[in-house]
């Protein structure tokens, strides 16, 4: 069992390794030991953590907060199904229910996501924290919930949800704490509705967070504007965009100013950017008409990528009330469905990827930076002091945030008050009052009008939404909250001492690229551009070159469509990048004069089948083939990789480069006298590639799997609570994107007959209990690409597959 793996480990070590953030961070913390008296307590330590197979809920709980009896069937995955008879007791259950299985999973987040980490975990955290505090995540999470109080319906049905989160916390002694809570010393905290929007906050920290304005800033400064236009082009000519090319928008757009370009601010940032998400951190969906699938019923699929943990990333659930019946997962800490389906309709989202924060530099008007310029004129900075609780310091630390009208001052540096930055993040505007009331909304929608009307609320991460209904319409809109810009506006640093550089305001939610029932009988996005260049705003960010591309051109193809064509679909390990790149490397390789492991892995590279499967050699050597070439192509920049932050180009762009211009000077090495052109790079990496993988190749077992080497760690990177290396493919330019840390966190596939049938997975398991066997009990047929039935229960007498237990409320 693992609890006992753990404490061997602990013992053995004398350490804890803790990881800050599930999405961000991949350096861990180290905590203190908890002591070991209480944490070996027989009778409130670690050991009444431990569940077995037979372990099953409290049968019967008497909650007199309910306004009426719930009944919860437990599935044979622990998938929790709620029926109660009015909305407010559904969500006050789910809350229990939730909280009863990833408590800790839920306090370690929103611990994160406000800058809250030191007071479990000490002085190492704080660095962290202060960060999260200057973004302002944890003011955003309070202002959203002012706003949300004025939908009172909706909001009443939060408090349910937080009621019944702190119903089962009160409930808990300190030996039914969670083994975390025992292992890092420190007990639950109330929930709040400031908490709930702290998950929220949290996932558009994660997904809507992620720029390259110091990267690219300085980049501009060392090449010049000339060059830098052509490595860094912002559209791929290739691309196939979510909403297809040639879609019409007829709309009278907002007016944009475009008299005076955004000032950009040319010059060295000496400062270390924050740190991103992961570029793994994507995802899939698509939705099929009836008129290209074999039973006449709209398919729709959905499988989000994100970085991968323990507990797993959703919590999978079933809601019925008289006027409700939905099912799908849920994000631990937030009531709803997030990406599911009802009677009616079905939904998923994919991350839309455009570039919403923004840096501008700040000139002051004082050494003491008390005031700063603006058009000509003095603005006094707006001081908040934040105080930082710090385990193991008697004083908390207090740091001062600067608030400017662009908002905080995130990177300052003494040693460069010249380069001062403040930032403006859509992911912590104020949202609409509606905000909360859009998964509601969704959960019970009925038709398209229904699903259109709920996104109106919808702002923050921007996510694309597919949508497919019994009616047998398809859709699909790149929703949230998008800044007006000029042409060119944000890709720099900007200067914060002209007005001019502000944005001009949000585009319309009824402009927002979307599209109904296209001709092609299909919707798709797999994270590429969200249009052609047509759309009449100007957008920018971090768009696939490749999945979406593979994906429009697999649908386009394909007729009398059936759930199993969708399994292997999104279990795809095709990669339409290996397709391009591969034949071109190969092209530009001098295969003379070859030693007997260099013909051997020349050989497996000529007769691959450019699928990154887990048992075959050849991903293997195209990955680093295609490292060592990448890396030696762009030596220039690299050149900058130990003192400031330099944007490199693009995949896309470097193979273009590669087939048009051969003896472009990029591919001469600036550290040697020869003057090197495509061919000597692409022939120097292959045979460095081979140098570093000549033991490997000697190995007849080494493969994919293991070179790729996928674990799902422990959300607290403990190792005994984390699995073991997956004998699993994939590729993160591949629709199966699975790479060390990231994947697919819930495949879904519903058809949308008279009766619903839905399939679905994710890595891991109901529990949060790492000394639980359902913990990570459907980790096995994610790895192998299978899928549960979901038992979609008509009512609670439903037998149509088998229960487990139940569990009544009254």
């Amino acid at each position: 069992m693992k609890v006992f793996k753990f404490l061997l480990s602990l013992i053995l070590t004398g350490g804890l390794g803790f990881l800050c953030n599930n999405q961000i961070n991949h350096d861990s913390l180290t905590s203190s030991i908890p002591p070991i008296g209480k944490l070996m307590n027989p009778f409130t330590g670690f050991w009444q953590n431990a569940k077995s197979e037979t372990s099953v809920p409290e049968e019967s709980i008497n909650l007199s907060q309910l306004i009426a009896p719930v009944q919860v069937q437990y599935d044979e995955k622990m998938v929790p199904h709620v029926f109660a008879q009015n909305e407010q007791d559904a969500m006050f259950i789910q809350g229990y229910v939730t909280a009863q299985n990833r408590l800790w999973q839920m306090d370690f987040g929103t611990r994160y996501a406000s800058g809250r980490l030191s007071e479990v975990l000490g002085e190492q955290a704080l660095e962290l924290d202060k960060t999260q505090r200057r973004r302002g995540i944890f003011l955003a999470a309070q202002r959203a919930v002012k706003e949300w109080e004025k939908s009172k319906e909706a909001y009443e049905l939060l408090e349910a949800y937080t009621n019944g989160v702190n119903t089962y916390i009160k409930s808990l002694k300190p030996k039914d704490y969670p083994v975390e809570f025992k292992l890092m010393d420190y007990q639950p905290e109330p929930w709040t509705v400031v908490h709930s929007a702290l998950i929220l906050k949290n996932m558009s920290l994660t997904l809507c967070s992620r720029e390259n304005d110091l990267e690219s800033t300085n980049a501009l400064k060392y090449f010049g504007k000339e060059t830098f236009d052509f490595l860094y082009p912002e559209y791929n000519p290739k691309q196939s965009p979510i909403i297809p090319t040639g879609t019409p928008y007829d709309f009278e757009p907002v007016n944009t100013d475009q008299k005076e370009a955004a000032k950009e601010m040319i010059g060295y940032y000496r400062h270390k950017a924050l740190e991103k998400t992961d570029e793994g951190i994507g995802s899939n969906n698509w939705a099929v008409s009836g008129a290209k699938t074999a039973s006449g019923n709209p398919i729709l699929c959905s499988d989000p990528h994100l970085r991968l943990t323990l507990p797993s990333v959703w919590y999978e659930m079933q809601i019925h009330t008289p006027n409700l019946n939905v099912y799908g997962v849920t994000l631990p800490g937030l009531p709803g469905i997030i990406i599911g389906f009802n009677e009616n309709i079905a939904w998923g989202q994919t991350n839309v990827g455009q570039d919403v924060m923004d840096w501008y530099n700040i000139k002051w008007a004082d050494d003491l930076k008390e005031s700063y310029i603006v058009d000509g004129l003095e603005k006094e900075v707006q001081n908040m002091v934040s105080v930082i609780t710090v385990r193991g310091k008697e004083e908390p630390i207090r740091d001062t945030i600067k608030n400017t009208i662009w908002g905080p001052i995130v990177y300052e540096d003494p040693a460069h008050p010249k380069q001062d930055l403040a930032m403006r993040w859509a992911g912590v505007e104020t949202p609409s009052p509606m905000e909360i009331a859009f998964v509601d909304l969704l959960n019970r929608g009925k038709n398209y009008e229904d699903y259109s009307n709920a996104l109106k609320h919808y702002e923050s991460p921007a996510q694309n939404f597919a949508f497919a209904s019994k009616d047998g319409d398809i859709a699909i809109k790149v929703n949230g909250k998008f800044p007006i810009k000029r042409d060119g506006q944000g890709r720099f640093v900007q200067d914060g001492s002209d007005s001019k550089n502000a944005w001009q305001g949000f585009i319309p939610m009824s402009q927002v690229p979307q599209i109904k029932n296209p001709q092609r009988q299909f919707i798709a996005s797999a994270n590429q551009h969200s249009t052609d260049l047509t759309y009449p705003y100007y957008y920018f960010g971090g768009f696939d070159d490749y999945r979406g591309r593979h994906l429009v051109n697999r649908l386009s193809n394909m007729d009398s469509i059936t759930v199993e064509d969708m399994m292997a679909l999104q279990n795809d390990n095709y990669s339409l990048f290996a397709e391009e790149a591969t034949p071109l490397l190969l092209e530009h390789l001098d295969s003379n004069s070859l030693t007997f492991i260099q013909k051997s892995a020349l050989k497996e590279l000529k007769n691959w089948d450019l699928k990154f499967e887990k048992n075959s050699i050849a991903p293997v050597l195209f990955s680093e083939w295609w490292n060592e070439f990448y890396e030696l192509t762009w030596d220039e920049v690299y050149a900058f990789e130990d003192s400031i932050e330099m944007l490199y180009p693009e995949s896309w762009r470097t193979l273009e480069i590669l087939d048009t211009i051969s003896n472009s000077h990029f591919f001469d090495i600036k550290s040697t006298e020869k003057i090197e052109n495509a061919k000597d790079i692409a022939t120097l990496s292959f045979i460095k590639m081979c140098e570093i993988m000549s033991s490997n190749l000697k190995n007849p077992t080494y493969n994919w799997a293991e070179h790729k080497g996928t674990i799902i760690s422990h959300l607290g990177r403990i190792p005994a609570f984390s699995s073991s290396p997956l004998e699993v493919g994939g590729y993160k330019q591949a629709l199966n994107a699975i790479s060390e840390f990231n994947g697919p966190s819930w495949r879904m596939i519903v058809e949308l007959g008279d009766e619903i049938k839905a399939y679905g997975v994710y890595p891991g398991g109901q529990s949060g209990n790492p000394g639980d066997p359902y913990f990570d009990s459907m980790l096995e047929k994610w790895t192998n690409g299978e899928y549960y039935e979901l038992f979609f229960m008509k009512d609670e007498n439903d037998d149509r597959l088998p229960l487990r237990c139940a569990q009544k409320f009254f």
